[in-house]
């Protein structure tokens, strides 16, 4: 079923997009160490309830689209008819950074500093790139018949991973004249697949 339309034809956001707004625009204006959850589902309108059948912690409402492309890349993955293992997570990277809404800056990363974000923000980086790299590592593992935590799938993961995260960053900060992301990660991932590759 298609998704409701607002006027002007755009789809009506998720709730999660919501209260991820809500709190984005909480953070910048009194910071994330005094921004409540309480304070979050009453700007979007939504109980403190609702707040939780979406997300775990408040500092989960700064990843929502992070999240997706995580909670996607295994599908991405498998789906892959490419030989080349490399090949096939280069293929998966960009294929969730073409799928990435342009409209979906992560203000937790592009305003870190005016909305006091600090070591909740590397924990809970940390937490979902170390999801990234072990779905990674386990399908370059399953491809070659390895351990996902032998020398060869742990490279090709944390060197793809890293390229793609590079590549967000430097997307991030490009600010208002931003292209989309796929030409970035597009760009980042190319010289390091065809090194991998060549291996």
């Amino acid at each position: 079923m298609d998704e409701p339309m607002r006027r002007g034809g755009r789809p009506r956001r998720s709730s999660a997009e919501v209260l991820a707004d809500a709190a984005a625009e909480l953070f910048l204006e009194q910071g994330y160490g005094r921004t409540t959850v309480d304070q979050i589902a009453a700007r979007a309108g939504v109980s403190r309830a609702t707040f939780f059948n979406y997300f775990t912690a408040k500092s989960d409402v700064l990843w929502l689209d992070l999240d997706a492309a995580v909670a996607s890349l295994p599908a991405l993955l498998e789906q892959s008819a490419e030989t080349s293992g490399v090949r096939a997570v280069e293929e998966a990277l960009l294929a969730a950074a073409r799928a990435h809404d342009p409209d979906r800056v992560p203000w937790a990363i592009a305003q870190a500093e005016v909305m006091g974000i600090g070591p909740e923000l590397v924990a809970s980086v940390a937490t979902r790139v170390m999801a990234q790299h072990a779905a990674v590592a386990a399908f370059v593992a399953s491809r070659t018949g390895e351990r996902p935590t032998a020398l060869w799938p742990q490279t090709v993961s944390g060197a793809m991973l890293g390229a793609a995260a590079a590549a967000f960053g430097v997307w991030v900060a490009d600010g208002v004249g931003r292209r989309p992301l796929v030409e970035y990660v597009g760009a980042a991932l190319t010289p390091v697949a065809s090194g991998l590759d060549a291996h």
